[in-house]
């Protein structure tokens, strides 16, 4: 057998031997983010299909030629929100965003397959809430600054592979960039952190369902061309652009006004799907300062793609499986291909601006 069919068999085994599993949930209701997030109802599971033409995280069609991501761990990139930290590099090349609670700000989790960023940053500190996060993405490289004893050892004793600014000692390269003030200025490279994945990576599984050109627009959904968020010390808006199909953030700025929030490439911050997941968050056992979203088990919902707004429930049976999606009529909820935005909001912190209202006049919750 020549090299170039080893090569092939062996990425085959690998892509049919990925799980990739969620588990299942029920119906919605009408408003959404009525009900915090409940761990006493565990769901049946379910297995999303392995198609090794598109990216896992984005749905997108894969390049023949491009073969590295079959093989390649997904890596999570803790990006500080401070006010001082931004523009932010390399969020609008991540194929999923995270958006957390912390301590009274939100913090970003990252997730790279598709492509990479060089540089990323500015890179902060990891929470225990991280690793029922971020489970769910087959040992994903976990790039951070470090962290209290406390988070360090449950960090240590996940799923999430730890290549660290403290653990990675020099071989991730991170650097500071000394045009912001630290502890707002540290980077590093996902070409640089790739690198140092163990051999056994290997790729993360599909997380969400992807809506086809010739899938219908569900009953369910209601045209809307954006959503306010509420989250710890930021008002967030998703606004739909219709020349883009993408989602543009704006968020506060330090006078408290809301605007565009840019990349340090100046573009503005967009996703081509916004997911609201409305989680109950309690506090860390590790370090009692931190908020930590639970995020296994059941509740409210609302996703924002193509324009439309959608009203649901969100399902999961355990931090090794996808989050579920599905519709007031039981269906599961399909995305639009491409980058998605998570935001892990707490109770009645979310309004929907429906088709046609003047995002002004919709109070914030």
């Amino acid at each position: 057998m020549s090299k170039s069919s080893q090569r092939f068999s062996l990425v085959a085994a690998i892509v049919a031997s990925l799980l990739l599993s969620a588990c299942g949930g029920g119906g919605g209701d009408s408003t959404g983010d009525t009900n915090a997030s409940s761990t006493d109802t565990m769901a049946p599971t379910a297995t999303l299909p392995i198609n090794s033409a598109v990216y896992p995280l984005t749905g997108l069609p894969r390049p023949e030629m491009d073969i590295s991501v079959l093989t390649r761990p997904a890596l999570v990139a803790k990006i500080d929100n401070h006010p001082l930290a931004r523009p932010q590099t390399g969020l609008n090349k991540a194929d999923i965003v995270f958006e957390e609670n912390v301590e009274g700000i939100t913090r970003f989790a990252a997730v790279f397959h598709s492509q990479g960023s060089d540089p990323v940053g500015p890179l902060r500190s990891g929470r225990t809430q991280d690793v029922d996060i971020l489970s769910a993405y087959n040992k994903p490289l976990f790039v951070w600054s470090g962290g209290n004893g406390g988070v360090t050892q449950v960090i240590n004793k996940s799923d999430l592979v730890n290549v660290g600014y403290l653990t990675s000692i020099g071989q991730g390269k991170y650097f500071r960039d000394k045009t912001y003030r630290a502890p707002h200025n540290l980077y590093s490279r996902t070409t640089d952190i790739w690198k140092l994945a163990p051999k056994t990576a290997i790729a993360p599984p599909q997380q969400f369902v992807y809506r086809t050109p010739s899938d219908a627009t569900p009953a369910t959904s209601l045209p809307a061309i954006g959503v306010k968020v509420k989250m710890d010390g930021v008002k967030v808006y998703w606004q739909w652009d219709p020349a883009s199909r993408t989602y543009l953030r704006n968020s506060e700025n330090t006078k408290r006004i809301l605007e565009k929030e840019k990349d340090k490439e100046a573009t503005t911050v967009n996703a081509t799907n916004v997911v609201i997941l409305v989680v109950k968050y309690l506090r860390s056992k590790a370090d009692p300062r931190s908020p930590e979203a639970q995020t296994i088990g059941t509740g409210n919902v609302i996703v924002l793609t193509n324009g439309e707004a959608i009203r649901g429930k969100w399902a999961r049976s355990e931090r090794t499986r996808s989050f579920v999606l599905t519709d007031a009529a039981g269906a599961v909820i399909k995305l639009t291909p491409g980058r998605t935005w998570v935001e892990l909001a707490r109770w009645k912190t979310t309004a929907v601006v429906p088709f046609g209202t003047d995002p002004a006049k919709v109070l914030w919750p």
